[in-house]
């Protein structure tokens, strides 16, 4: 369940400007810059030298400038940062000091942040606790499930935690659920405030016990012999009823999503899923998904799913509390290692898992509970330290899913050519989505000569478009790419054209 976690949609406005940096003399006297014949002279000498480290606002390479013009792109809308990853300096720069929102390249900070501070094989736990013994299987008390962050507990690692408590010899639990979540304090937020799509899985609420990111998994089956969608729930929890009248029609498959209705509601005390609409055969198997229930009972009912379904029995309900002190542990699962878990993040631009990292951040460096004040204090004494702080910046979140979030093409650039230098290089770039190949790239750059020479971080917004990365040029040298697009045109065919025409420029260096 890693897909379908990237896209959302949001409204921003760009931030001002302020400052460029230096010109060729050459190029400032056919822009008709007045300048002194002393900076002339400085000018002409470093150029000869080759000693000015970056290609000026005035003199973006040709193949830019025309996109730039031919979509109506302003200068100013664009921040963009170019460096080989063994050199000392830029080759090409504009506005590389303006904070922009960089959507979810934000995740390339964190991730390395994460790397560097926690490391690669750093493993999140998930136990279980009891004040009492377990006695010819029964257990005449309350199951305690403590989280620690865990930004990758999936059914299948779930059902593991279970089936390990099953052959301790645990089947029957007379008392509670009880779920310990102290260890992260997310704010209270409300779903719907970001983009008033309550349901949709990148707008679950982080939380210590986060079960498959509080969502599930609607496979839409088309079956030849029926007239009728199949539709199957994964997890299917307990509570949860789901009822489909989705007819299927012959014809193309365009945009099928939109010819589907789905309702949510409460009955009583379960909830309900209900489809309408038709669906194209041609269109074949797909998939969304949805969050659909609240937190306590999306982890209550999978609980109480997965748990009967291995023989098990629990007769009380679910409630929150804290792992009391006299408590023994009787059952622990260890997630996935960190450099694994950045894969799905980041190749899939999940963001409730990268604000799962991000609140650990919080926790592990400072103390418990994770909040995200803390990561937020982690993270800028992190970028201080290695000389990467910058006027301007906000992290907010650490996923990159917000308005607020401010970095610079700079302070982005100079960090991939430090994590390039890095011992955790191959578990950072790794991480990315390779062009043409996987990830939010995966069908993109397919009959290109980008195709396979590129390991990408992607970001799109409303008004925001970003890309950051790794791209392997024709000559065999490797340069830090950076480009941030905040402007109503980003959004449009414009902002891929934008990107292509750089990364086609530096392709050929």
């Amino acid at each position: 369940m890693i897909g379908d976690f990237g896209n959302c949609s949001m409204r921003c406005s760009t931030p001002s400007a302020n400052g460029v940096v230096g010109v060729l003399a050459v190029q400032v006297m056919r822009c008709r810059s007045i300048i002194s014949g002393h900076r002339l002279l400085v000018g002409l000498v470093l150029t000869l030298l080759g000693a000015l480290p970056a290609v000026a606002d005035s003199t973006l390479p040709k193949s830019l400038v025309h996109v730039l013009d031919q979509y109506g792109i302003p200068k100013k809308a664009v921040s963009i940062f170019v460096q080989a990853v063994d050199a000392s300096d830029p080759v090409l720069t504009h506005l590389p000091h303006r904070p922009r929102n960089p959507a979810s390249v934000m995740k390339l900070l964190t991730s390395f942040v994460a790397l560097d501070t926690l490391g690669p094989a750093y493993q999140w736990s998930t136990e279980a606790w009891s004040t009492v013994d377990i006695v010819d299987g029964e257990l005449d008390g309350d199951l305690y499930i403590k989280g620690y962050g865990d930004p990758y507990l999936l059914n299948e690692y779930f059902w593991r935690f279970l089936h390990d408590l099953r052959q301790a010899g645990l089947q029957h639990i007379h008392g509670d659920l009880v779920i310990d979540n102290d260890y992260l304090a997310p704010e209270v937020e409300d779903p719907a405030e970001f983009d008033g799509r309550p349901h949709r899985a990148y707008n679950a609420t982080p939380a210590a016990l986060l079960l498959n990111y509080q969502a599930i998994r609607f496979r839409l089956i088309p079956r030849p012999s029926d007239s009728r969608l199949h539709i199957v729930a994964d997890p299917m929890p307990h509570g949860l009823d789901l009822k489909n009248s989705v007819r299927l029609v012959e014809g193309v498959c365009h945009r099928w999503g939109r010819r589907l209705s789905m309702r949510i509601s409460r009955v009583g005390d379960r909830d309900q899923v209900s489809f309408s609409g038709r669906y194209p055969r041609q269109c074949g198997e797909n998939a969304l998904y949805r969050v659909v229930s609240g937190a306590d009972d999306y982890i209550y009912g999978v609980f109480k799913s997965l748990w009967t379904g291995q023989g098990g029995q629990i007769d009380g309900q679910l409630r929150h509390g804290q792992v009391p002190e006299q408590a023994q542990r009787i059952g622990l699962y260890q997630s996935r290692p960190l450099a694994e878990v950045l894969r799905g993040m980041n190749k899939y631009s999940n963001n409730v898992m990268a604000r799962q990292l991000f609140l650990t951040l919080g926790a592990q460096k400072l103390e418990p509970p994770g909040t995200r004040f803390k990561a937020q204090q982690v993270v800028q004494q992190w970028l201080k330290d290695h000389g990467l702080k910058a006027k301007g910046t906000v992290i907010d979140n650490g996923a990159g899913l917000s308005r607020r979030s401010r970095l610079t093409a700079s302070q982005l650039g100079r960090l991939l050519v430090l994590a390039y230098a890095h011992p955790y290089m191959p578990e950072y770039m790794s991480s990315l989505s390779v062009a043409a190949v996987d990830g939010t790239l995966r069908k993109r750059f397919g009959k290109s000569r980008l195709g396979g020479r590129m390991h990408i971080k992607t970001g799109l917004l409303d008004d925001v478009r970003s890309m950051a990365g790794y791209i392997l040029s024709r000559s065999g040298k490797r340069y830090a790419v950076v480009i941030l697009h905040n402007h109503y045109t980003a959004q449009r065919y414009a902002g891929e054209r934008l990107q292509d025409a750089l990364l086609n420029w530096v392709y050929e260096r």
